[in-house]
């Protein structure tokens, strides 16, 4: 029976150095603090209306002041499509 015959197989060789190219985020610096600002406002704002029971922060709104809370809490999250 005939041997069969062993192939050499190829050396390895690495790839080439891709030259590395810099991913400069364009992070705009105001908007983390506006958004956590606006998240921390709203809920302050709701905060005081129940520990208060209802008599602060404006007492004219009533139970919209509920509203005005998520608002900002709205806000902020407006504000986090921002962020890059």
């Amino acid at each position: 029976m005939p041997k069969s015959r062993i192939r050499k197989k190829a050396d390895y060789t690495p790839p080439s150095s891709k030259q590395t190219t810099v991913i400069k985020l364009n992070s705009r610096a105001w908007v983390a603090p506006v958004m956590l600002a606006m998240f921390l406002i709203g809920l302050a704002w709701i905060v005081v209306f129940y520990v208060t029971d209802g008599s602060l922060p404006i007492d004219a709104l009533g139970n919209w002041n509920i509203v005005v809370g998520f608002g900002f809490i709205a806000a902020g999250f407006a504000v986090s499509t921002q962020w890059k």
